[in-house]
């Protein structure tokens, strides 16, 4: 079987995964035709650098190369997405504490939720601001808070907005004291932030020190073994 017949079996079988895909409407943020346009175009491009590294690859291994490639540009765009979404997740979390605290102040001085969330809108920036943004959106449009507040969690999933959203809802049927949990849930948060970077920082010493040992070293070592040898007649004259 040529190359060209198997990039054309690739490229069809790619087609009928990305179809399948459009009929279960599996996508997140991007609007799925902009997600499908990306998968195809990431094979089409892998299949065209396959056509390339094909050819030169060593024996067997180049029908290997003719299948990952065009596979990894197909998979390229969900994973991007991917790490997009972790990053903009982080950056929300990130500024939580800080809103919650503001939240809280306002929640001490009388005011309900839904008027703190329009005041962290309108004066935050970042994902959380976006987020907040929508959800004032909907209280203009006339939805009520509870159901705007249950839009914002399903958005934004895990458990940092899940805790805010309930621990409003608690204050206003039980009425229960918001600021104080506020400020609870934002202590806790900055908490579980300081342990995740002392946990990411001892993961990267050993790194730090597998670089010192694999790298610096070796190179100290050539170094001084350079000026041993350039220095040789000199420092054996006498011998």
């Amino acid at each position: 079987m040529s190359d060209a017949a198997l990039l054309a079996g690739l490229a069809a079988l790619l087609g009928a995964a990305g179809a399948r895909e459009l009929l279960r409407g599996r996508t997140l943020r991007l609007e799925l035709p902009k997600l499908l346009f990306a998968k195809l175009a990431g094979a089409a491009g892998g299949s065209l650098a396959a056509l390339v590294a094909a050819p030169a690859a060593p024996g067997r291994t180049a029908l290997l190369v003719a299948v990952a490639m065009p596979v990894a540009g197909f998979l390229a765009p969900d994973a991007l997405r991917e790490r997009r979404q972790r990053r903009h997740r982080q950056r929300l979390i990130a500024a939580l504490p800080d809103a919650l605290d503001l939240l809280a102040v306002s929640a001490g001085s009388g005011r309900g939720p839904a008027a703190g969330i329009e005041q962290l809108a309108e004066a935050g920036e970042g994902p959380l601001a976006e987020e907040l943004r929508l959800t004032v959106a909907e209280l203009s449009c006339g939805v009520p808070l509870g159901t705007a507040l249950d839009s914002l969690r399903r958005r934004v999933p895990g458990s940092e907005l899940a805790t805010l959203v309930a621990a409003i809802e608690r204050s206003r049927e039980l009425g229960s004291p918001l600021a104080d949990q506020l400020r609870r849930q934002a202590s806790a948060l900055r908490l579980d932030s300081r342990r995740a970077i002392e946990e990411r920082a001892a993961r990267a010493a050993p790194k730090i020190q597998l670089v010192v040992a694999l790298v610096l070293v070796p190179s100290v070592l050539l170094m001084i073994t350079a000026g041993l040898i350039a220095n040789a007649e000199s420092l054996f004259a006498g011998f």
